[in-house]
């Protein structure tokens, strides 16, 4: 069900060797950009048009506009169960705690005196979210979306999610419900590379975006490639992976219930056990075996993810050999099960979101711990952060100096300018101070040239 790869005995080597060591998904981005593009571009070409062409072509629906109306939120919104919409207020309120404490303030740093360097935040302009709405229904994804979007003061959110025929060629109910308690009212019933060419290019019916966020399939994480530059992105977002860190003090039925967890995704999630524990490594089988005969998915998600190239326990000589191999996978969800669990939690550097103990599993993060769980995956967590209001912000320095400031390091710049051979550079700084003591600026020929100048004296 599950494969094993043994790093015990010999000493574990470095950086890309023991990475190459480890399970990890085939994605491959680029054969996808080639099968997207054309699409990309008949909605460049023909918007709407295109979309709705689209959504009966890929979701088996014929729109009569993408542009979901305002009574579908109302109704979506009272037939919502009421225990779901408790739910997912308060995963709402939870999601709002810890973004609202991620706010940003402009700092102002005086570097000398009359020199100041103000550092303020500005959130985008616009922001196309995406909802999946394939295999599963997401309204948590769009509570993760939504509120870093929000607490950092994006004045104009949409979001899209495939049109699904069973309910009229609207989005999913649920999904329509999590945008009306949220307050997103622009929502677009499209879905993968259609919906991010939406948000990129923009249509008659839906402005362009200066952002798009979201996890999705392949086809999302090709289309994001594919405009990079035109837009912002968060990440191209590969198949879910957990990893857990455990010794002999885990549970094993708490070990394969997460690793189960995971694997109901896609069969390209990765579900990945690293220990230094022969027996529970045994015991994590037999209860994989146990609880998987009693799931559902199994067939199309479970058994293929579980058996896949991307999916193994790993046995390590030890815990400290086990945050090796756990930095080097840099892992999406990262599970600590192990005695001390907090401070070895406190040692890792590669991981989206890090999981504390037994009482921490990671389907905690996907819906009510308060934390976002669109998270860099495919070994991106060494470089990049998962979703947060920092993702919507842009951070633009202020500089502010007077005369005798700009006098007091005018001769380092201009010293700086030339060495890298870039005279104009100090030329603009020289112009200030033509004239009197600092020389005269004299204009002749095909450029001005300086008679006598001289730095400034430092005051």
């Amino acid at each position: 069900m599950i494969s094993r790869i043994d790093l015990r005995g010999d000493a574990l080597p470095e950086g890309p060797a023991l990475r190459d060591l480890l399970p990890r998904a085939d994605f491959d981005v680029a054969a996808a950009l080639e099968k997207v593009r054309p699409i990309c571009e008949d909605v460049h070409h023909r918007g709407d048009a295109a979309l709705i062409d689209f959504a009966e072509r890929f979701d088996g629906v014929r729109l009569e506009s993408v542009r979901v109306p305002a009574q579908a939120f109302t109704d979506a919104l009272e037939r919502l169960d009421p225990a779901v919409r408790a739910a997912l207020e308060e995963s709402i309120r939870r999601a709002r705690l810890v973004h609202r404490a991620q706010r940003r303030e402009s700092h102002t740093t005086q570097v000398v005196p009359g020199g100041t360097v103000t550092e303020k935040w500005v959130p985008v302009d616009r922001v196309g979210l995406y909802a999946p709405g394939g295999r599963s229904v997401y309204p948590s994804s769009v509570i993760m979306n939504a509120v870093p979007a929000q607490e950092a003061g994006v004045e104009s959110i949409a979001l899209a999610s495939p049109a699904q025929k069973e309910f009229g060629g609207l989005p999913h109910p649920t999904i329509l419900a999590a945008c009306a308690l949220l307050g997103v009212d622009e929502v677009y019933a499209a879905g993968g590379a259609t919906a991010v060419a939406m948000f990129a290019y923009g249509t008659a019916s839906c402005p362009p975006a200066t952002m798009v966020t979201g996890p999705g399939n392949i086809w999302v994480a090709a289309a994001k490639r594919y405009f990079t530059g035109r837009i912002g992105i968060d990440a191209e977002a590969g198949p879910t992976e957990i990893a857990i860190l455990a010794d002999d003090t885990a549970d094993p039925v708490h070990v394969a219930s997460d690793l189960i967890s995971q694997a109901e995704h896609d069969p390209l999630a990765a579900a990945v056990l690293v220990t230094d524990s022969a027996d529970l490594a045994d015991a994590v089988e037999k209860e994989l075996t146990l609880q998987v005969a009693a799931a559902r998915h199994v067939e199309d998600r479970i058994a293929p993810a579980l058996a896949g190239r991307q999916s193994a326990i790993v046995l390590v000589d030890g815990l400290d050999e086990g945050l090796r191999v756990v930095d080097a996978y840099g892992a999406e969800h990262l599970e600590i099960q192990t005695a001390d669990a907090a401070a070895l939690a406190d040692r890792v550097r590669n991981a989206g979101a890090i999981f504390v103990g037994p009482w921490s599993p990671v389907s905690l993060g996907d819906y009510a711990a308060g934390s976002n769980h669109v998270l860099p995956t495919g070994g991106c967590a060494c470089h990049s952060s998962g979703l947060s209001v920092q993702s919507f912000l842009r951070g633009i320095h202020i500089v502010d100096y007077t005369e005798d400031a700009l006098a007091d390091v005018a001769h380092h710049v201009v010293t700086l300018a030339e060495a890298e051979d870039l005279p104009a550079h100090g030329t603009a700084i020289k112009v200030r101070f033509a004239g009197g003591e600092q020389g005269e600026y004299r204009a002749g020929g095909e450029q001005g040239e300086y008679r006598g100048w001289k730095a400034p004296e430092s005051k």
